[in-house]
């Protein structure tokens, strides 16, 4: 049997340079196919923003800063109220006015003017909308959408947390005596503007807000009110007040006389001329 002779085949061997070429291609081809997802993966997510809605904002102001922090053209906010189908008591008729509760919000980006109102429309339903709202309310003969009519007034008038209650009394008192309000924050909201300077004409403008010419409640809340006016208004301090201005800074004087309450009102007015003001009606219930 004859045997084809074969030489001896050599194994080829990479160089020292030849191996380091080729650990760094396979490095290289690793990374390409792990490298991007984990990019992908490891993105920072997007910080929100917060947008600050303070107690006391009518639904204006609200639109306005919703406007600005999504940089939007002004109007855009108010345009969105129609579409953004928002959760509003019946009595409200779709006028959020009340409801765009004070809170911190999240922005993004992503961020919409519709559901920025919703979420503020939602946050009002589940921090006023409670058993204990709507317990006092009905105990008060007042529906919650009244209710929190009645909480922005008091939110509007009363100059610290600590006079919301003794406000409540006096609004509720007139009510019970049938008296109208007589409240420059109502005068103030048929004008757009705020100030405690109202003159003897403003008393007697026309508008359903003119709660010196009209009994009863503005027909609608003049603004957010918070947690500690929603309170007042169903809890309201024992008192027989039916007056009452802030007379200055700090100091507001409630009073259950006319007599009595006409004094703070000069002393108000003095203050105000002293200080180059004109003189006003009071600032507030009782004029």
């Amino acid at each position: 049997m004859s045997h084809e002779y074969r030489p001896p085949q050599r194994r080829s061997r990479l160089t020292r340079r030849g191996r380091l070429a080729l650990f760094l291609g396979v490095l290289l081809a690793i990374g390409a196919a792990v490298l991007i997802p984990v990019l992908r993966g490891g993105e920072e997510p997007e910080k929100p923003r917060r947008l600050v809605i303070p107690e006391g904002w009518r639904a204006s102001q609200v639109y306005a800063a919703v406007d600005r922090e999504l940089k939007l053209r002004p109007g855009s906010a108010k345009s969105a109220v129609t579409a953004a189908g928002l959760a509003l008591p019946a009595e409200a008729k779709g006028n959020p006015e009340g409801y765009l509760f004070p809170a911190t919000y999240p922005v993004t980006s992503k961020s919409t003017p519709a559901a920025l109102l919703a979420y503020m429309v939602r946050t009002a339903n589940e921090k006023l909308a409670t058993k204990a709202v709507a317990d006092g309310a009905k105990a008060h003969g007042m529906t919650p959408y009244q209710t929190a009519t009645m909480a922005s007034v008091i939110e509007a008038e009363a100059e610290t947390r600590a006079d919301m209650g003794k406000v409540a009394r006096v609004v509720h008192n007139r009510l019970a005596k049938s008296m109208p309000l007589q409240m420059d924050s109502t005068i103030n909201y048929a004008l757009n503007r705020s100030t405690v300077d109202t003159k003897l004409s403003e008393t007697r403008i026309d508008s359903p807000f003119n709660t010196y010419e009209r009994q009863g409640l503005p027909p609608t809340p003049i603004d957010s009110p918070g947690l500690e006016a929603m309170a007042a208004a169903v809890a309201p301090t024992p008192g027989d007040w039916l007056f009452f201005v802030t007379v200055k800074p700090g100091d507001t004087r409630f009073s259950a006389t006319y007599d009595e309450h006409k004094k703070h009102v000069a002393e108000f007015n003095r203050i105000r001329a002293h200080a180059g003001s004109p003189a006003g009606q009071g600032g507030a219930a009782g004029k």
